[in-house]
C-alpha cells in the first residue's frame, strides 16, 4: 500500500472559548480579578480582556491526504496564525508523505527562525504538528497514544484548574489549583486577601488535598517568595505556578532556592521548543515541566522536551490542552497525571476544554 501524500492545508478562526479559551462571555471565573503582569496598571485588573487577552480566537489547521483522509487540530492563533499556515507554512507540507512528520516540523521550524522560534509562531507550528498527528492516526486507523508507543498505565489521574478546589475535591481529583487574585501592585493588603482565600479553600478541602497557586507571569521574586512561605506555612500550599515572566530563568532559580523545603516550583506554560527547556533544566528553575503541546512545538517538540526531563529527573505535567495532553500523558512515566482546566462559567459543574458549547462562529481564514 502506498502511504499517502498530503494533498492540501487549510486554515480557519473561530471565535468563543475554543482553544483560545479566554474568549469567554462576561462573568466567567477565568477572567475576574486574575493577577496578571499588566495588574500593575489598575484599568487592567479586573478583567483580563481589558487587555486582550482574547482577541487571538481559535485557530483551526485542517490537513487532507491523497486518500481523502482528514486530520484536524486546534490551538491559539487565530487570523495571524491563519496568514502564517497558509501563507507560509503549507509549502513545507503538501506533496510530504503523511509519514513524514520531523522533516515537516524541522522545515517548519528552521524557514520561521528569522521570526519565529516562541510565540504565536511556535503556536502555529504546534498546530499544524497536532493536525498532522491526527491524521496519521486516520491514516493507521489508531489512536495517537498508540502511535506514541501506547500506554503505560490503564487510567489518568487528574487535577482541577478551578476557582472552586473544594468542588474538585467533591469530584474526586487529586488537587485544585486556583488563580491568584492579588499581585505585587495592590500590595500588603493584597497579599492578605490571596492567604485568606487559600486558608478558606483549606478549610473547605481537608489537609490532605492539594491546592495549588496558578500566578500566570505576575510576581517578582520577592513577593513570590513571601506568598510561598505564607502559603506553605498557613495552608500547605502544593506548588506555585509561573510566578515570574517566563524569560526570568535567574528569577525562577532564585524563587527555587529560597522556597520552603517541600512546596514545588512549577512553570513552562509560556515556554516553547527543548531549548527553552533546556534553560529550565539547567538552571535548576523547578521541579515540575509544565509545557503546553498547543504552544510549545506541538506533541513533536513535546516528546523531546520531555526526554529531556527524564534525563534530568523531573516531571512534566503539560498545561490545559486537554485531549491533545492526555494522549501524550497516558504513554509517558514521568507524567504521573494530568490537568484538567474546568470551563464552566461558575466553576461548579464539570466542562471540559472544546466542549461543543464554547464554540461558536467559524469562518474562512482572511489568508485564503
Amino acid at each position: 500500500m502506498n502511504t499517502p501524500t498530503i494533498r492540501h492545508v487549510r486554515a480557519f478562526t473561530l471565535r468563543g472559548a475554543g482553544a483560545d479559551y479566554h474568549d469567554q462571555d462576561a462573568g466567567h471565573w477565568i477572567d475576574d480579578h486574575i493577577a496578571t503582569p499588566m495588574a500593575k496598571y489598575p484599568q487592567y485588573r479586573q478583567s483580563r480582556q481589558s487587555f486582550g487577552l482574547n482577541v487571538l480566537g481559535t485557530l483551526v489547521v485542517e490537513i487532507e491526504a491523497s486518500d481523502g483522509s482528514v486530520g484536524f487540530a486546534v490551538t491559539t492563533g487565530g487570523e495571524i496564525g491563519c496568514w502564517i499556515v497558509e501563507k507560509h507554512l503549507a509549502r513545507f507540507l503538501e506533496g510530504q508523505k503523511v509519514t513524514d512528520i520531523e522533516k515537516m516540523w524541522d522545515q517548519m521550524y528552521h524557514a520561521t527562525l528569522f521570526y519565529g522560534r516562541r510565540g504565536i509562531v511556535l503556536n502555529t507550528i504546534s498546530g499544524v504538528d497536532l493536525a498532522l498527528w491526527d491524521l496519521l492516526g486516520v491514516v493507521r486507523q489508531e489512536p495517537v497514544h498508540a502511535l506514541l508507543g501506547g500506554p503505560v498505565r490503564d487510567e489518568l489521574q487528574f487535577y482541577m484548574t478551578t476557582a472552586r478546589p473544594d468542588f474538585a475535591r467533591e469530584q474526586g481529583f487529586l488537587g485544585g489549583k486556583m488563580p491568584l487574585h492579588h499581585g505585587p501592585a495592590e500590595g500588603d493588603e493584597g497579599l492578605k486577601k490571596n492567604l485568606a482565600q487559600l486558608a478558606d479553600m483549606r478549610a473547605r478541602c481537608g489537609p490532605d488535598f492539594w491546592l495549588m497557586l496558578d500566578c500566570w507571569m505576575s510576581l517578582d521574586v520577592e513577593y513570590a517568595t513571601r506568598l510561598a512561605h505564607a502559603a506553605w506555612e498557613q495552608s500547605g500550599l502544593k506548588w506555585i505556578e509561573e510566578a515570574l515572566p517566563p524569560d526570568d530563568y535567574w528569577g525562577y532559580a532564585e524563587l527555587r532556592r529560597k522556597v520552603p523545603p517541600g512546596l514545588l516550583v512549577t512553570t513552562g506554560e509560556h515556554e516553547a521548543t527543548r531549548w527553552g527547556f533546556r534553560m529550565l533544566l539547567e538552571m535548576g528553575c523547578c521541579d515540575i515541566l509544565q509545557p503546553d503541546v498547543g504552544w510549545c512545538g506541538g506533541i513533536t517538540e513535546l516528546l523531546k522536551i520531555s526526554a529531556l526531563a527524564d534525563a534530568h529527573g523531573k516531571l512534566v505535567v503539560p498545561h490545559g490542552s486537554s485531549v491533545y495532553s492526555y494522549h501524550f500523558v497516558i504513554t509517558r512515566h514521568n507524567s504521573p497525571f494530568a490537568e484538567f482546566l474546568n470551563m464552566s462559567p461558575a466553576a461548579d459543574r464539570i466542562v471540559p476544554m472544546f466542549h461543543p458549547s464554547c464554540w461558536t462562529n467559524r469562518c474562512r481564514s482572511t489568508a485564503a
